[in-house]
């Protein structure tokens, strides 16, 4: 279509400031991009909006980045952690009513502090490999794993949440169950800015402290895990009426990042992400389904199965583990 009088003598970029919002068609990627409908003299046109990447070229130029955060708000914190929404945009002294009313809080900010090197090495850029965790591996060596882990105290925020300590204004659902096993309780995930449906990402934490991953799951459990699934569901879609039950995915990190069973309640429409690829998320529809379908006598488990999943390789599962097993040598020798 040929440009319109109008427009025909501007400059590409002031075509930009002609656009005319009428509509969002679309949130994506975390919410970084947005799909605008709108018209240019009255006709219509899309105007698709995406926050460029961070700059990392230099060391001053993240200073730079950190110098700039301002209108910073406390959503919560627990232990070492902590969480906010802030503004990017520097400080600005003399806002206008408008914004002043509605402040611009583009950036989700988690602070952990102190940190580990455990926690290092789970935010560093690293390579990731495939392994093969069979029932032999997991008993002999991963299960101790886990078991020191949980013995170095890393477990204490979830504690102080499931006591009542902290985060208890936070807590969505709080179900008892049909006995002191049953019980759970749901509140947002800390990643989530707690404003954009679109992602929507919330904890189901159990209250029983033998479950430490999937790997504890047993056919015994099918009943309370299809109860758990549906009160989550019907709390989510209570506490957030824009959602349906069929727009909501529950699923379980294996390997997890701390040894307590809890299950991810996301938006269906979140990009999937490394948190969600295969390889680390396992859904919990299919788990159940796993579970009804495991034979033997007695109570069969997921501790019985062979498990694909990904590792980085910073991941002392990997460098103390899996790397020495495929290298012919047993680990910890």
């Amino acid at each position: 279509m040929a440009d319109s009088p109008e427009t025909s003598n501007l400059t590409p970029e002031a075509l930009i400031t002609k656009f005319q919002v009428t509509k969002l068609l679309k949130q994506d990627q975390n919410g970084r991009r947005i799909a605008l409908l709108g018209t240019i003299d009255n006709t219509q046109g899309i105007l698709v909006a995406e926050r460029a990447a961070f700059a990392t070229e230099s060391l001053a130029i993240l200073q730079a980045f950190h110098a700039a955060i301002s209108r910073i708000n406390n959503l919560g914190d627990n232990d070492i952690y902590r969480w906010y929404l802030a503004s990017s945009g520097g400080h600005n002294n003399d806002p206008t009513p408008a914004e002043a009313a509605n402040p611009q809080q583009d950036l989700k900010l988690n602070l952990i502090w102190p940190c580990t090197a455990r926690h290092i090495k789970k935010y560093s850029d690293q390579q990731l490999r495939m392994v093969t965790e069979t029932a032999e591996i997991y008993r002999t060596h991963v299960r101790p794993y886990m078991h020191a882990k949980r013995e170095e105290g890393q477990l204490g925020w979830v504690f102080n949440i499931l006591e009542g300590r902290t985060e208890q204004e936070d807590v969505i659902l709080r179900d008892e169950g049909h006995g002191p096993e049953d019980g759970f309780l749901m509140l947002p995930d800390l990643n989530w800015d707690r404003k954009s449906l679109g992602s929507l990402h919330l904890l189901a934490l159990v209250q029983r402290r033998d479950i430490w991953s999937l790997r504890d799951l047993k056919r015994s459990f099918v009943p309370w895990l299809k109860y758990l699934r549906g009160r989550v569901l019907e709390a989510t879609v209570s506490m957030y009426p824009g959602l349906e039950e069929d727009q909501i995915k529950l699923y379980v990190h294996y390997q997890p990042t701390y040894y307590h069973f809890h299950i991810h309640v996301v938006n269906v429409m979140l990009e999937a992400g490394a948190t969600q690829a295969t390889g680390k998320a396992f859904g919990l529809e299919n788990l159940i389904s796993q579970l009804e379908t495991l034979s033997g006598d007695g109570d069969p488990s997921l501790a019985d199965v062979d498990l694909t999943y990904s590792l980085g390789e910073a991941s002392e599962l990997w460098t103390d583990i899996f790397l020495p097993l495929k290298q012919g040598k047993q680990p910890g020798r």
